[in-house]
């Protein structure tokens, strides 16, 4: 699969990290999960990310991961690509939960960063590879390190380019030149994965986007794209700036994106439910706040539209 500009687009461009659907007593709820990955799709995502950060993986069991898989497939079929979030501090279970996702049916992988542990980047290097050897699914890798406290380098990123199976790089490590470094020199795909960098990242020859936000405007940033890629550079910039109103108090006001998207989808009457400890569900006020941003901007689509 490829865009217009033959970027390599191995999972789609256009992914939502997707919150995972618990019930009022916290159970994973599979209906839901179904309910939501369908609006996802029907309204434009050409792919799915289960089990990442947003889907609350440290807090979500491997038989709960394997049923969301299962769920999710069932529902939107082949008309988006499935990527579960296998990473963990242990290289052994991510192997065994990468086994385990391509047994249930995913697309792809999305393998962070061993987090806590902060191995050196040699050993980095050697848990990414035997994660890629072990199934034969292509694999994403996450580079977030405010979450992992360490950082995949780009010089180890162009190394692990050579592997067959290693495809593609989640990027939210806010280094815009190191991107580009890799970018330069290597085929990986580049998806960005902080919703304020999407037309930025876009722009430099990244393939698309895997985004919390979408949860809730899952058209939103595709439109940024398809005009980018219309060659209509103004409209992608303002449809980019007009989503910051709503992509502050989800991203960067010191919430959890889980918690704020699950706030949102809830208000909305949308498959969420509550959020698992240790995080906490968003109060009432907040979850004002963000219903305020979300119909503010779709007030301003339409005036814009009109």
């Amino acid at each position: 699969m490829t865009t217009d500009d033959d970027r390599p687009a191995p999972f789609g461009r256009t992914l939502c990290a997707m919150v995972t659907p618990f019930t009022g007593s916290g159970a994973l709820d599979l209906d839901g999960a179904q309910r939501l990955a369908e609006r996802l799709v029907s309204r434009g995502c050409d792919g799915l990310v289960l089990s990442g950060t947003t889907g609350e993986s440290p807090t979500t069991t491997d038989a709960e991961k394997a049923a969301l898989v299962t769920a999710v497939r069932e529902a939107v079929g082949d008309r988006a690509a499935l990527v579960a979030g296998v990473g963990t501090a242990d290289t052994r279970h991510t192997v065994e939960l990468a086994l385990a996702a391509e047994k249930t049916g995913a697309d792809g992988l999305l393998v962070v960063a061993p987090y806590y542990s902060r191995p050196p980047q040699d050993a980095l290097e050697a848990h990414f590879r035997e994660v890629a050897d072990a199934s034969g699914l292509p694999a994403a890798l996450y580079d977030i390190p405010a979450r992992t406290g360490i950082r995949i380098e780009p010089d180890t990123l162009v190394r692990l380019a050579e592997h067959p199976r290693i495809v593609a790089v989640k990027d939210c490590a806010h280094d815009l030149l190191g991107t580009q470094k890799v970018l330069s020199r290597t085929g990986l795909a580049y998806y960005a994965g902080c919703d304020e960098q999407i037309l930025a990242l876009y722009a430099v020859g990244a393939t698309g986007y895997v985004s919390t936000v979408a949860n809730v405007v899952p058209d939103l940033f595709r439109a940024v794209l398809d005009a980018f890629d219309a060659g209509d550079t103004g409209r992608a910039a303002l449809l980019q700036r007009r989503a910051i109103p709503l992509i502050e108090p989800m991203m960067a006001a010191g919430l959890p994106g889980t918690v704020a998207a699950k706030a949102l989808l809830g208000a909305l009457g949308l498959p969420a439910g509550p959020v698992r400890a240790p995080l906490r569900d968003a109060d009432r006020e907040t979850t004002a706040a963000l219903l305020a941003a979300y119909e503010e901007l779709v007030a301003d689509a339409g005036r814009a539209q009109a």
